[in-house]
């Protein structure tokens, strides 16, 4: 990649909208802007993410995002070569915003449209943070997401493994509504679990009596909920200090499958050099440093992209599409928002699939 390259990156499949400006100069990508609008007040009220109401959102904010990451950025359509936007997989309402938006800009000012897959822009993060090279071992961990994928290239992922039902990030945030715990959920329990004892309450480690880099979140949420209940009946209420071991000891065990798992990913990966994380949950600063105790037990370099580049962001799909571009990718006015786009499309589907295809 020595050309120079500067994309406009767009992305809203959950209930983040946000636009980027990232250029490639002489091999180097470089973030000139990135602009994110939240949602978490307009959820807030209903416990987690509403879909119609984060469409909504994406439209009233898009090109708003867009014009502020261009000024930020310093830079005018002009000076674009191309624009980059997640078409899948997501909330079908909120990808719809942003492939609709990203078309009418591209048509406006005449630029190259590439679509992006919004897992693949996660997975390449380490590589716009990092600097690093393939092939890699990533773990994809988020609210909607949690697999090990052999990254050799661009568009070149192999999956080792994941979730064969919840994804941590959704574990995460039922633990919270569980406990009355605002929204999002990943960031409230980790602040409750610093103040908690991970030993006080026994919670289960699933599947590791099994070969294999499988996971499984859905029973931890079962047996907080027990746990919670018996503290409740107990004591007659939830008191801040059971709150706290109740959310400590949801953590650990997340924790540790997560280490474990990340232990036979990487045994099983002598080709790789280092272990990256990214997603969301990846701002979990207790998890990141169990997944470090891994990677230097293991002998490879551990990558974690900054916090701001952890949960959705456009500067990700910038730089992914900028990729896409250089391997010779263009999409139409007739690119399609998908809710489903596996990176792995060899690889059977885990958490079924029907009409519209693999779920992940």
């Amino acid at each position: 990649m020595s050309q120079s390259l500067t994309f406009l990156g767009i992305e809203s499949s959950c209930d983040d909208t946000a636009a980027a400006v990232v250029r490639l100069e002489g091999g180097t990508p470089r973030i000139l802007s990135s602009v994110v609008a939240g949602q978490v007040a307009l959820h807030a009220p209903y416990g987690g993410v509403v879909p119609e109401i984060a469409a909504r959102a994406h439209a009233e904010k898009l090109d708003i995002c867009v014009e502020q990451a261009l000024a930020e950025a310093g830079v005018t359509l002009r000076a674009l070569d191309g624009v980059a936007v997640t078409a899948g997989p997501g909330l079908i309402g909120g990808v719809m915003s942003g492939v609709m938006c990203a078309k009418g800009i591209a048509a406006g000012a005449g630029l190259p449209l590439v679509g992006v897959n919004h897992l693949a822009g996660h997975a390449l993060t380490p590589q716009l943070s990092e600097g690093l090279g393939f092939p890699y071992l990533l773990l994809l961990v988020s609210g909607g997401h949690c697999q090990f994928l052999t990254v050799r290239g661009p568009e070149e992922f192999t999956r080792l493994g994941g979730t064969i039902d919840d994804a941590p990030g959704e574990a995460f945030d039922k633990t919270a509504k569980l406990l009355g715990l605002p929204q999002p959920g990943g960031p409230m329990v980790e602040a409750e679990a610093a103040m908690g004892d991970p030993k006080a309450v026994p919670f289960p480690r699933p599947l590791l009596d099994r070969p294999g880099c499988d996971m499984s979140f859905s029973g931890l949420k079962t047996a907080l909920l027990r746990a919670r209940d018996a503290v409740v009946a107990e004591r007659g209420g939830l008191t801040r200090k059971a709150r706290a071991d109740l959310c400590a000891g949801f953590q650990a065990a997340v924790c540790d499958v997560l280490a474990e798992k990340s232990r036979r990913a990487l045994a099983a990966s002598p080709e790789v050099t280092a272990f990256a994380v990214a997603g969301g949950v990846a701002a979990n600063r207790a998890i990141r440093a169990r997944l470090e105790e891994v990677a230097a037990r293991a002998g490879v370099r551990f990558a974690a992209p900054p916090l701001r580049l952890c949960t959705d962001n456009a500067a990700m799909i910038a730089w992914a599409g900028i990729q896409r571009f250089v391997a010779g990718h263009r999409d139409g006015m007739d690119l399609a928002a998908r809710p489903r786009w596996p990176l792995d499309r060899a690889a059977p589907s885990m958490l079924g699939s029907g009409k519209k295809g693999a779920k992940a």
